[in-house]
Protein backbone atom coordinates (compact mmCIF):
# COMPACT_ATOMS: atom_id res chain seq x y z
CA UNK A 1 0.00 0.00 0.00
CA UNK A 2 1.33 3.35 -0.69
CA UNK A 3 0.76 5.76 1.85
CA UNK A 4 -0.62 9.18 0.99
CA UNK A 5 0.56 11.89 3.34
CA UNK A 6 -1.32 14.23 2.09
CA UNK A 7 -4.31 12.45 3.73
CA UNK A 8 -2.90 12.68 7.36
CA UNK A 9 -3.81 16.27 8.37
CA UNK A 10 -7.31 15.65 9.69
CA UNK A 11 -5.84 12.58 11.06
CA UNK A 12 -3.35 15.46 13.08
CA UNK A 13 -6.71 15.97 15.15
CA UNK A 14 -7.43 12.21 16.70
CA UNK A 15 -3.88 10.80 17.74
CA UNK A 16 -0.48 11.96 18.87
CA UNK A 17 1.30 11.89 15.46
CA UNK A 18 2.97 15.28 15.65
CA UNK A 19 6.75 14.64 16.50
CA UNK A 20 6.77 17.44 19.33
CA UNK A 21 4.11 17.67 22.54
CA UNK A 22 1.71 19.99 23.17
CA UNK A 23 3.44 22.62 25.90
CA UNK A 24 2.58 22.16 29.12
CA UNK A 25 1.23 24.92 31.27
CA UNK A 26 0.85 24.56 35.13
CA UNK A 27 0.53 20.73 36.48
CA UNK A 28 -2.41 20.76 39.33
CA UNK A 29 -0.61 18.32 41.79
CA UNK A 30 -4.06 17.25 43.11
CA UNK A 31 -4.62 13.61 42.00
CA UNK A 32 -8.47 14.38 41.92
CA UNK A 33 -11.05 17.16 42.15
CA UNK A 34 -14.72 16.85 43.22
CA UNK A 35 -17.50 19.03 42.37
CA UNK A 36 -21.33 18.61 40.67
CA UNK A 37 -19.66 17.05 37.79
CA UNK A 38 -18.47 14.13 39.64
CA UNK A 39 -15.31 13.18 40.54
CA UNK A 40 -12.45 14.07 37.94
CA UNK A 41 -9.28 11.75 38.06
CA UNK A 42 -6.20 13.10 36.67
CA UNK A 43 -4.33 10.50 34.15
CA UNK A 44 -0.84 10.91 34.16
CA UNK A 45 -0.89 14.22 36.57
CA UNK A 46 -2.60 15.97 33.82
CA UNK A 47 0.35 15.39 31.42
CA UNK A 48 0.08 14.35 27.66
CA UNK A 49 -1.16 11.54 26.85
CA UNK A 50 -2.84 10.00 23.73
CA UNK A 51 -5.57 7.72 22.53
CA UNK A 52 -8.13 7.29 25.29
CA UNK A 53 -10.06 4.35 25.66
CA UNK A 54 -12.50 3.65 28.83
CA UNK A 55 -12.52 0.14 29.99
CA UNK A 56 -13.98 -2.48 28.59
CA UNK A 57 -13.86 -4.44 31.05
CA UNK A 58 -15.19 -3.44 34.57
CA UNK A 59 -14.43 -7.26 36.15
CA UNK A 60 -10.51 -6.91 35.81
CA UNK A 61 -9.74 -3.21 34.49
CA UNK A 62 -12.59 -1.60 36.90
CA UNK A 63 -12.56 2.77 36.80
CA UNK A 64 -9.58 2.79 34.66
CA UNK A 65 -8.39 3.21 30.91
CA UNK A 66 -6.81 2.61 28.23
CA UNK A 67 -3.86 4.77 26.78
CA UNK A 68 -0.80 5.57 25.10
CA UNK A 69 2.04 7.41 26.50
CA UNK A 70 3.82 10.56 24.83
CA UNK A 71 7.20 10.50 26.50
CA UNK A 72 9.22 11.56 29.13
CA UNK A 73 8.15 11.11 33.04
CA UNK A 74 5.38 9.06 33.34
CA UNK A 75 3.19 9.61 36.95
CA UNK A 76 1.96 6.10 37.25
CA UNK A 77 2.59 4.09 39.86
CA UNK A 78 4.16 0.80 38.16
CA UNK A 79 2.95 -2.44 39.04
CA UNK A 80 6.78 -4.21 38.65
CA UNK A 81 10.28 -3.68 37.70
CA UNK A 82 9.31 -4.15 33.71
CA UNK A 83 7.56 -0.75 33.45
CA UNK A 84 10.33 2.20 33.74
CA UNK A 85 8.90 5.48 34.32
CA UNK A 86 11.55 7.33 31.79
CA UNK A 87 9.60 6.63 28.52
CA UNK A 88 10.29 7.24 24.68
CA UNK A 89 7.78 8.42 22.42
CA UNK A 90 4.32 5.47 22.34
CA UNK A 91 6.82 3.20 23.49
CA UNK A 92 4.21 1.56 25.68
CA UNK A 93 0.31 0.81 25.89
CA UNK A 94 -0.42 1.22 29.54
CA UNK A 95 -4.22 0.92 31.44
CA UNK A 96 -4.19 2.79 35.08
CA UNK A 97 -6.79 3.36 37.56
CA UNK A 98 -8.34 6.31 39.13
CA UNK A 99 -5.02 6.04 41.75
CA UNK A 100 -2.66 6.00 39.03
CA UNK A 101 -1.94 2.49 39.71
CA UNK A 102 -0.77 0.31 36.40
CA UNK A 103 -3.28 -2.34 35.80
CA UNK A 104 -1.69 -3.66 32.62
CA UNK A 105 1.20 -2.93 30.44
CA UNK A 106 2.63 -4.05 27.43
CA UNK A 107 6.28 -2.52 25.88
CA UNK A 108 7.53 -2.16 22.38
CA UNK A 109 9.69 -5.12 21.71
CA UNK A 110 13.14 -3.55 20.19
CA UNK A 111 14.49 -6.80 20.05
CA UNK A 112 12.09 -7.31 16.96
CA UNK A 113 12.79 -3.99 15.69
CA UNK A 114 9.95 -2.18 16.99
CA UNK A 115 10.12 1.52 16.97
CA UNK A 116 6.48 2.92 18.46
CA UNK A 117 2.90 1.82 19.18
CA UNK A 118 -0.09 4.12 17.87
CA UNK A 119 -3.66 4.34 17.72
CA UNK A 120 -4.93 1.53 20.32
CA UNK A 121 -8.31 0.86 21.13
CA UNK A 122 -10.14 -1.25 23.57
CA UNK A 123 -12.01 -3.99 21.27
CA UNK A 124 -15.73 -4.26 21.86
CA UNK A 125 -14.92 -7.71 23.96
CA UNK A 126 -12.99 -7.08 27.46
CA UNK A 127 -9.92 -9.10 26.79
CA UNK A 128 -8.68 -7.61 23.58
CA UNK A 129 -7.48 -4.83 22.12
CA UNK A 130 -5.99 -3.62 18.43
CA UNK A 131 -3.37 -1.21 17.60
CA UNK A 132 -0.51 -0.19 14.83
CA UNK A 133 3.34 -0.82 15.65
CA UNK A 134 5.52 1.20 13.71
CA UNK A 135 9.14 -0.74 12.78
CA UNK A 136 12.33 1.07 10.94
CA UNK A 137 12.05 -0.61 7.34
CA UNK A 138 15.70 0.09 7.33
CA UNK A 139 16.63 -2.22 9.75
CA UNK A 140 19.13 0.05 11.40
CA UNK A 141 16.63 0.83 14.55
CA UNK A 142 17.34 4.22 14.28
CA UNK A 143 13.01 5.06 14.50
CA UNK A 144 13.50 7.54 11.82
CA UNK A 145 10.39 9.06 11.16
CA UNK A 146 10.81 9.03 7.55
CA UNK A 147 11.85 5.42 7.57
CA UNK A 148 8.68 4.07 9.85
CA UNK A 149 6.20 1.51 8.46
CA UNK A 150 3.05 0.04 10.12
CA UNK A 151 1.39 -3.01 10.74
CA UNK A 152 -1.91 -3.85 12.42
CA UNK A 153 -2.34 -6.41 15.26
CA UNK A 154 -4.84 -7.07 18.31
CA UNK A 155 -3.32 -8.07 21.59
CA UNK A 156 -4.88 -10.67 24.44
CA UNK A 157 -5.01 -8.26 27.54
CA UNK A 158 -5.02 -11.99 29.80
CA UNK A 159 -1.37 -12.94 28.47
CA UNK A 160 -0.03 -10.10 26.00
CA UNK A 161 -0.12 -12.33 23.13
CA UNK A 162 -0.37 -10.60 20.22
CA UNK A 163 -2.14 -11.64 16.73
CA UNK A 164 -0.80 -9.82 13.75
CA UNK A 165 -3.39 -8.66 10.67
CA UNK A 166 -1.16 -6.97 8.88
CA UNK A 167 2.98 -6.35 9.51
CA UNK A 168 3.44 -3.91 7.39
CA UNK A 169 2.21 -0.81 4.78
CA UNK A 170 -0.28 0.61 6.96
CA UNK A 171 -0.91 4.14 7.49
CA UNK A 172 0.43 5.67 10.37
CA UNK A 173 -3.38 6.51 10.98
CA UNK A 174 -5.46 4.18 10.29
CA UNK A 175 -7.44 4.38 13.61
CA UNK A 176 -8.30 0.65 13.36
CA UNK A 177 -11.28 -1.12 15.76
CA UNK A 178 -11.89 -4.70 16.29
CA UNK A 179 -15.06 -6.57 17.05
CA UNK A 180 -15.15 -9.90 19.18
CA UNK A 181 -17.87 -11.94 19.01
CA UNK A 182 -19.42 -11.60 23.15
CA UNK A 183 -19.34 -15.06 24.20
CA UNK A 184 -15.90 -15.90 22.40
CA UNK A 185 -13.70 -17.73 25.15
CA UNK A 186 -9.80 -18.31 24.53
CA UNK A 187 -8.15 -21.86 24.91
CA UNK A 188 -4.34 -20.79 25.66
CA UNK A 189 -3.83 -24.26 24.52
CA UNK A 190 -5.24 -23.28 20.83
CA UNK A 191 -3.10 -21.82 17.92
CA UNK A 192 -2.53 -18.18 18.73
CA UNK A 193 -1.37 -17.83 15.02
CA UNK A 194 -4.87 -18.37 13.99
CA UNK A 195 -8.17 -15.84 13.88
CA UNK A 196 -9.76 -19.09 16.05
CA UNK A 197 -7.41 -19.70 18.01
CA UNK A 198 -6.14 -16.51 19.39
CA UNK A 199 -9.22 -14.77 19.45
CA UNK A 200 -11.55 -18.22 20.63
CA UNK A 201 -14.26 -17.61 17.57
CA UNK A 202 -13.80 -17.03 13.92
CA UNK A 203 -16.53 -14.66 14.70
CA UNK A 204 -14.43 -11.40 14.46
CA UNK A 205 -14.61 -8.18 12.41
CA UNK A 206 -11.87 -5.51 11.63
CA UNK A 207 -12.40 -1.70 10.65
CA UNK A 208 -9.42 0.91 9.74
CA UNK A 209 -8.87 3.51 7.48
CA UNK A 210 -6.97 2.73 4.20
CA UNK A 211 -4.34 5.10 1.62
CA UNK A 212 -7.82 5.91 0.16
CA UNK A 213 -9.33 7.38 3.29
CA UNK A 214 -11.96 4.85 3.40
CA UNK A 215 -13.10 2.41 5.81
CA UNK A 216 -11.98 -1.64 5.09
CA UNK A 217 -14.24 -4.12 6.88
CA UNK A 218 -13.07 -7.62 7.35
CA UNK A 219 -15.07 -10.55 8.17
CA UNK A 220 -13.18 -13.33 9.72
CA UNK A 221 -16.05 -15.48 9.70
CA UNK A 222 -16.97 -14.54 5.55
CA UNK A 223 -13.33 -14.36 3.75
CA UNK A 224 -10.83 -12.65 6.12
CA UNK A 225 -8.79 -10.33 4.61
CA UNK A 226 -8.84 -11.50 1.16
CA UNK A 227 -12.44 -10.46 0.81
CA UNK A 228 -12.32 -7.10 2.74
CA UNK A 229 -14.54 -4.42 1.60
CA UNK A 230 -14.52 -0.59 1.42
CA UNK A 231 -17.27 1.36 2.66
CA UNK A 232 -19.07 4.08 0.59
CA UNK A 233 -17.67 8.13 1.41
CA UNK A 234 -20.15 10.93 2.75
CA UNK A 235 -21.00 12.62 -0.64
CA UNK A 236 -19.19 16.07 -1.68
CA UNK A 237 -17.05 16.06 1.02
CA UNK A 238 -13.81 15.22 -0.84
CA UNK A 239 -10.47 16.49 1.16
CA UNK A 240 -11.91 15.71 4.19
CA UNK A 241 -10.63 12.45 6.16
CA UNK A 242 -12.00 9.93 7.92
CA UNK A 243 -11.19 9.05 11.33
CA UNK A 244 -11.68 6.65 14.39
CA UNK A 245 -14.46 4.26 13.44
CA UNK A 246 -15.82 2.20 16.23
CA UNK A 247 -18.04 -1.00 15.34
CA UNK A 248 -21.41 -1.46 17.48
CA UNK A 249 -21.52 -3.92 19.85
CA UNK A 250 -24.02 -6.19 17.65
CA UNK A 251 -20.98 -6.06 15.15
CA UNK A 252 -23.55 -4.59 11.84
CA UNK A 253 -23.02 -0.63 12.02
CA UNK A 254 -19.66 1.88 12.52
CA UNK A 255 -19.97 5.50 13.84
CA UNK A 256 -17.28 7.84 12.52
CA UNK A 257 -16.07 11.20 12.15
CA UNK A 258 -15.31 13.14 8.83
CA UNK A 259 -12.98 16.03 9.51
CA UNK A 260 -12.30 18.51 7.06
CA UNK A 261 -9.71 20.58 9.66
CA UNK A 262 -9.12 21.11 13.64
CA UNK A 263 -12.44 22.96 13.80
CA UNK A 264 -14.77 21.28 11.28
CA UNK A 265 -16.32 17.99 11.14
CA UNK A 266 -19.76 15.82 11.44
CA UNK A 267 -20.05 12.18 12.44
CA UNK A 268 -21.54 9.62 10.50
CA UNK A 269 -23.18 6.30 10.90
CA UNK A 270 -22.92 3.52 8.57
CA UNK A 271 -23.95 -0.23 7.81
CA UNK A 272 -20.87 -2.83 7.58
CA UNK A 273 -21.85 -3.61 3.85
CA UNK A 274 -20.15 -2.20 0.63
CA UNK A 275 -23.43 -0.83 -0.66
CA UNK A 276 -24.45 0.67 2.73
CA UNK A 277 -25.27 4.69 3.04
CA UNK A 278 -23.44 6.93 5.27
CA UNK A 279 -26.16 8.12 7.47
CA UNK A 280 -25.04 11.72 9.00
CA UNK A 281 -25.54 12.53 13.09
CA UNK A 282 -27.82 15.27 12.48
CA UNK A 283 -27.05 18.41 14.66
CA UNK A 284 -30.05 18.83 17.40
CA UNK A 285 -31.31 21.71 18.52
CA UNK A 286 -29.06 22.56 21.54
CA UNK A 287 -25.99 21.67 20.13
CA UNK A 288 -22.66 23.69 20.80
CA UNK A 289 -21.00 21.46 17.10
CA UNK A 290 -21.74 18.96 15.14
CA UNK A 291 -20.83 15.60 17.27
CA UNK A 292 -17.32 14.59 18.09
CA UNK A 293 -15.16 11.66 18.66
CA UNK A 294 -18.63 9.30 18.85
CA UNK A 295 -18.56 6.23 20.78
CA UNK A 296 -21.14 3.45 20.97
CA UNK A 297 -22.62 3.05 24.60
CA UNK A 298 -24.91 -0.10 25.59
CA UNK A 299 -26.80 -0.54 28.52
CA UNK A 300 -29.46 -2.91 29.96
CA UNK A 301 -30.49 -3.86 26.41
CA UNK A 302 -30.53 0.17 25.37
CA UNK A 303 -28.11 1.29 22.93
CA UNK A 304 -26.52 5.04 22.92
CA UNK A 305 -23.73 7.17 20.93
CA UNK A 306 -21.96 9.19 23.24
CA UNK A 307 -20.02 12.33 21.03
CA UNK A 308 -18.70 15.55 22.58
CA UNK A 309 -19.25 18.85 21.28
CA UNK A 310 -17.09 21.96 21.27
CA UNK A 311 -18.29 25.53 21.24
CA UNK A 312 -17.73 27.58 18.12
CA UNK A 313 -14.31 28.57 17.23
CA UNK A 314 -12.96 25.68 19.65
CA UNK A 315 -11.00 22.42 18.48
CA UNK A 316 -12.09 19.02 18.72
CA UNK A 317 -9.76 18.14 21.25
CA UNK A 318 -9.49 20.03 24.31
CA UNK A 319 -6.25 22.25 25.34
CA UNK A 320 -7.70 23.50 28.80
CA UNK A 321 -7.39 22.29 32.55
CA UNK A 322 -10.46 20.43 32.77
CA UNK A 323 -9.98 20.25 36.39
CA UNK A 324 -10.38 24.03 36.49
CA UNK A 325 -13.95 24.57 37.74
CA UNK A 326 -14.36 27.83 35.63
CA UNK A 327 -14.41 25.54 32.16
CA UNK A 328 -16.72 23.14 34.24
CA UNK A 329 -19.89 25.09 32.65
CA UNK A 330 -20.05 23.54 28.94
CA UNK A 331 -17.42 26.80 28.04
CA UNK A 332 -14.57 24.30 26.86
CA UNK A 333 -17.21 21.65 25.32
CA UNK A 334 -19.52 18.89 26.82
CA UNK A 335 -20.53 15.19 26.27
CA UNK A 336 -23.86 14.13 25.28
CA UNK A 337 -25.54 10.71 24.62
CA UNK A 338 -28.45 9.70 22.78
CA UNK A 339 -30.51 6.77 22.23
CA UNK A 340 -30.45 4.95 18.82
CA UNK A 341 -32.26 1.59 17.49
CA UNK A 342 -30.28 -0.03 14.44
CA UNK A 343 -31.67 -2.58 11.57
CA UNK A 344 -28.99 -4.00 9.95
CA UNK A 345 -30.37 -4.63 5.92
CA UNK A 346 -33.08 -2.24 5.97
CA UNK A 347 -33.36 0.60 3.45
CA UNK A 348 -31.54 3.87 5.41
CA UNK A 349 -34.44 5.89 6.14
CA UNK A 350 -35.33 2.68 8.34
CA UNK A 351 -31.42 1.40 9.14
CA UNK A 352 -30.83 4.03 11.57
CA UNK A 353 -33.61 5.70 13.90
CA UNK A 354 -32.95 8.07 16.86
CA UNK A 355 -35.05 7.64 20.08
CA UNK A 356 -35.34 10.76 21.73
CA UNK A 357 -33.38 13.82 21.61
CA UNK A 358 -30.09 14.44 22.79
CA UNK A 359 -28.66 15.05 26.15
CA UNK A 360 -26.28 16.09 28.22
CA UNK A 361 -24.20 14.03 30.79
CA UNK A 362 -21.20 15.84 31.35
CA UNK A 363 -20.20 19.59 30.77
CA UNK A 364 -16.67 19.37 29.99
CA UNK A 365 -15.83 17.40 26.63
CA UNK A 366 -14.93 13.43 27.22
CA UNK A 367 -13.69 11.69 24.19
CA UNK A 368 -12.57 8.36 25.18
CA UNK A 369 -16.28 6.51 25.35
CA UNK A 370 -18.18 5.97 28.62
CA UNK A 371 -17.86 2.16 30.59
CA UNK A 372 -20.05 -0.83 30.28
CA UNK A 373 -21.24 -0.11 33.89
CA UNK A 374 -22.39 3.35 33.26
CA UNK A 375 -20.21 4.87 35.73
CA UNK A 376 -16.81 6.59 33.52
CA UNK A 377 -16.42 8.69 31.08
CA UNK A 378 -12.51 9.21 29.38
CA UNK A 379 -10.42 12.01 27.77
CA UNK A 380 -7.01 12.70 26.99
CA UNK A 381 -4.54 14.35 24.35
CA UNK A 382 -3.00 17.09 25.92
CA UNK A 383 -4.71 15.86 29.52
CA UNK A 384 -5.66 12.58 30.44
CA UNK A 385 -8.60 12.22 32.39
CA UNK A 386 -11.42 9.48 33.89
CA UNK A 387 -14.97 11.04 35.14
CA UNK A 388 -16.42 9.37 37.74
CA UNK A 389 -20.18 10.10 37.18
CA UNK A 390 -22.25 11.27 39.78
Amino acid sequence: MKRIFGLLLPALLAACYTPEPFEAETVNSASSTQSKIGTLYAVNNEMQICNPSVTQDTVNYPASMLWLNFGGTLYVTPSDSGFPTEAEEHDRLTISDTAGKVLWYVMRDTSEGECQFQDPEWSTHPDFAVALRAYDKKKKNLCLPENLDYGMFAVRFSDKKKFWFYDKEIREDASPHLWVAPDASVDVDDDAETVEGFFGTSNVRLVYVNDDDKIVFVDFANGGLKKSVTLQRPSGKKGWGVDAPMISPDGKFVVYNLTENSSTWEAYVQELSASSTPVKIERWNKSLSEPGQPHWFAYRGRLFVVWIEAPSGKQMFNKELLSNESVQDGSAGRTVMREIRLMAGAPSDLAVEWVGDAREIAPIPMTGGRSPDAKFLSTGYKYGYLLELP
